[in-house]
């Protein structure tokens, strides 16, 4: 299992972490963590590492990009232990996932569309709506949209006689739109200035601009998930 990695000889913490640009603690972390095999210890408690434990993390930090922290640490640890399977299926979810954020850039874009000064037909349909089922429909929680509008990204009215929020088309279509760049990654900062883009017309060129970045994250992360598959191959092929 391993042979040729595991007969490179021994290698230190300190090995492990300049060769992959990291500090001891960080390597002890990881093995604490279950991203590396458990190394062998000396006589005197020290751990030594092999060439194998180097394959591990060079896995785990190509699986990180594409994946996140967590999941990468979840599918070592799920291969450390013989659970290759399981490792599968965190995979297979991420993949998944990127193909949800594909979708909803897809939506936001068709967003985009709805939203040029000919498309808006919120005169000619006019809505209403309040918080709760705005919130339901969305999928978030009232007091995010709460938080968006004290950010100044939706700005419902207020009904006079209950005090209670009200939504007309305009910021439902506002509240549609910051939740889709937040599912694309977008601080509240960075898109209050697209919001602001929307409501004055024709000012659509920094949204466009804003897509444009979310396709290229899509795609750098569709390739780190190439990446870290091809680690995480090599890693498994060495394992036996």
């Amino acid at each position: 299992m391993g042979r040729n990695l595991q007969s490179g000889g021994k290698l230190r913490p300190i090995d492990l972490a300049r060769r992959h640009g990291l500090s001891t603690q960080a390597v002890r972390n990881y093995e604490e963590a279950g991203v590396l095999p458990a190394a062998a210890r000396t006589a005197h408690g020290y751990r030594t590492y092999t060439p194998l434990h180097a394959r591990a993390l060079r896995a785990f930090l190509a699986l990180v990009p594409g994946h996140g922290h967590r999941t990468a640490t979840a599918v070592m640890r799920a291969v450390n232990e013989g659970a290759a399977d399981e490792a599968f299926r965190l995979i297979d979810e991420s993949h998944a996932q990127l193909l949800r954020d594909r979708e909803t850039l897809r939506a936001v874009e068709r967003a985009l569309r709805d939203l040029s000064p000919r498309a808006d037909t919120a005169a000619s349909r006019p809505r209403r709506t309040f918080i709760g089922p705005l919130a339901e429909e969305l999928g978030i929680r009232t007091a995010t949209l709460r938080k968006w509008e004290a950010a100044g990204l939706v700005r419902p009215r207020r009904d006079p006689l209950t005090g209670y929020r009200v939504y007309d088309e305009a910021d439902v279509r506002d509240a549609r739109l910051v939740h889709q760049l937040r599912r694309g990654g977008h601080l509240l900062e960075q898109i209050a200035p697209l919001i602001a883009q929307v409501r004055t017309a024709g000012g659509l060129e920094p949204l466009e601009g804003a897509l444009r970045e979310w396709h290229g994250r899509l795609s750098a992360r569709g390739r780190a998930m190439l990446s870290g598959a091809a680690e995480l191959e090599a890693y498994l092929r060495e394992r036996g």
